[in-house]
């Protein structure tokens, strides 16, 4: 692995990022940039329709106001975003990473993934931003435009990150679970993990061909590996799975529907992030 791109916006997870971040870094010896992106929503304090309500001297005045007032406010931003990136990258190079590169970015998140993805191997983003709902579990307003508009995978670190050692890989056959393997496949660092294949479901002849070829996939590239179906829901089995401490690091296909569809019948992309305790890897 070349290169990891972490997304901060200095929120509760912007430290699970980073630690998440430093600990593929170390494993992979790949180089780390921070990206921290203020966005382009409107900080402009000005009202759309000043006319009638006030005389002209004093619209102006006004004007004039809010003008300074919100180039106060982007200075602040600015002093924050590179505040929030100084502490990322310190805490990243403490734990032993020593390429690490930070960027503040004035843009829209999708645009950012696409100027710089191309140089990288695993984008990393916090389950949660500053403005998330803890309270009803909301997930970050920006996680599914980026992992959807991303063609790499995409690490959603957990609120804490605890040390990696068991990785369960929902496999459901797919196209997307069967790049994931390949991407593990070829992946120098992942050594001494333990891997779980589980497709949950009716088991039938060929759900079992498929999981036992990946799980030798693996196996040929040197993991521990092994293969089970079980029957049930899957975000239920894994989510259950999860809490019990049977696995560190959930891999699993992202967005398998259009959003027009997910609205109507719910995602389990979604669902299994918003469930499980734990950071999820997803692949497209």
């Amino acid at each position: 692995m070349a290169k990891l791109i972490a997304f901060i916006d200095g929120s509760t997870y912007s430290q699970s990022v980073c630690d998440h971040t430093a600990w593929i870094a170390k494993r992979t010896g790949a180089e780390v940039e921070i990206l921290h992106v203020l966005g382009r929503r409107s900080l402009s304090s000005v009202p759309g329709n000043l006319s009638g309500s006030i005389g002209l001297g004093a619209r102006s005045a006004l004007l004039e106001e809010l003008a300074e007032s919100d180039a106060k406010a982007a200075k602040l931003g600015q002093e924050r975003g590179r505040a929030i990136l100084a502490d990322a990258r310190d805490r990243i190079r403490a734990a032993g990473v020593r390429e690490v590169g930070a960027r503040l970015r004035n843009a829209d998140i999708v645009e950012t993934i696409q100027e710089y993805e191309a140089g990288s191997d695993l984008i990393v983003i916090g389950k949660r931003g500053e403005a998330a709902d803890f309270a009803r579990l909301h997930l970050g307003s920006n996680l599914e435009r980026v992992v959807r508009s991303s063609t790499k995978p995409v690490l959603v670190a957990s609120r804490a990150f605890r040390p990696i050692e068991k990785v369960l890989i929902a496999f459901d056959g797919g196209r997307s679970i069967t790049k994931a393997v390949d991407f593990l496949a070829g992946l120098k660092g992942f050594d001494g993990l333990d891997f779980r294949l589980l497709s949950v479901g009716p088991e039938e002849p060929e759900t079992r061909r498929k999981i036992e070829e990946a799980r030798d996939i693996l196996r040929k590239a040197g993991y521990v590996a092994d293969a089970r179906i079980e029957p049930g829901q899957p975000e239920k089995v894994i989510a259950d799975m999860a809490d019990a401490g049977e696995t560190d690091l959930l891999i699993m296909g992202a967005y398998g529907h259009s959003r027009i569809r997910n609205l109507i019948i719910g995602s389990t992309t979604t669902e299994m992030i918003r469930s499980c305790k734990i950071p999820v890897m997803l692949f497209r």
